[in-house]
């Protein structure tokens, strides 16, 4: 249930910047309509909507605290501007994840937003997911990384 809280998230966050959706909008309009429920005659994977939210939110009140510490991580030459706005929400989402959520490993936060990016996308994209969030948990949680367990 936290992977389709995960990917309703980047959907999520992914609207309210193309669409300027408000945040207390898009929470209503996903954990109403679309975490769970049937669109178009698909149906949509149960989510966690404690989860859901609280990454939506995290992200939202995080942001300009979040998008220096992912363009910290990206090539040279690369910022979060410069990306393709899904990418940036699977980004700032799994930034989030690993800087505000102690309670979920930083491998499990890598892995399923790698996983995420392999939704959207068919090409490389998943690599660039995978480097800029391992580089980022190195950085905000390195001690985990290294020892397999959290840092105390």
């Amino acid at each position: 249930m936290r992977s389709a809280a995960r990917l309703g998230a980047v959907q999520a966050l992914y609207q309210m910047e193309v669409a300027q959706t408000d945040l207390s909008d898009i929470l209503t309009e996903f954990q109403s309509h679309r975490l769970g429920g049937e669109i178009d005659g698909d149906q949509y994977t149960d989510a966690d909507q404690n989860f859901f939210r609280d990454v939506v939110t995290g992200v939202v009140e995080g942001q300009r605290k979040l998008d220096p510490d992912i363009d910290a991580v990206l090539a040279e030459g690369w910022t979060l501007a410069r990306l393709d706005a899904i990418l940036r929400a699977i980004l700032r989402a799994g930034a989030y994840e690993l800087v505000s959520r102690p309670d979920v490993p930083p491998k499990v936060i890598i892995s399923e937003y790698v996983d995420v990016a392999h939704a959207f996308f068919e090409t490389d994209e998943h690599k660039f997911v995978n480097g800029a969030l391992d580089k980022l948990a190195q950085t905000v949680r390195g001690d985990e990384l290294s020892h397999g367990k959290p840092a105390r």
